[in-house]
């Protein structure tokens, strides 16, 4: 079994920052793609922020320039520092990683999960 554990979310000021952290546990090969996800109350979830096995990164237009992503093959974990909040970035945000798990005696890749952590912005 694979666990995707998220960390450091919580409440904050308009202009200010947030680190979050997933961690990747338990029966892992390899790692593919990693990611987080966002998804305000009544909005669809939303890519924010992707990173390749390379560390190649793409952005949602609005987090460009205020968001960084990272990640830490050695600990199998992604971050995500937030810089420049706004109220709008309010969300659950969500981890996903493509992960290379042994399923079965065979090898498999699967999209993992977190279970998501909140951030909200006051105004």
């Amino acid at each position: 079994q694979v666990q995707l554990v998220e960390s450091g979310g919580g409440l904050v000021q308009a202009g200010g920052s947030l680190r979050l952290s997933c961690a990747a546990s338990g029966s892992i090969l390899s790692i593919n793609a990693m990611g987080w996800y966002r998804q305000a109350p009544g909005k669809q979830r939303e890519l924010v922020a992707g990173i390749t096995s390379g560390g190649s990164t793409n952005y949602a237009d609005s987090v460009k320039g205020r968001f960084t992503i990272s990640r830490d093959n050695a600990k199998n974990t992604v971050y995500l520092q937030m810089n420049s909040l706004k109220p709008e970035d309010t969300a659950v945000y969500y981890c996903n990683a493509d992960i290379y798990t042994c399923q079965a005696k065979s090898v498999t890749l699967i999209d993992y999960w977190g279970q998501g952590t909140q951030v909200t912005v006051s105004s």
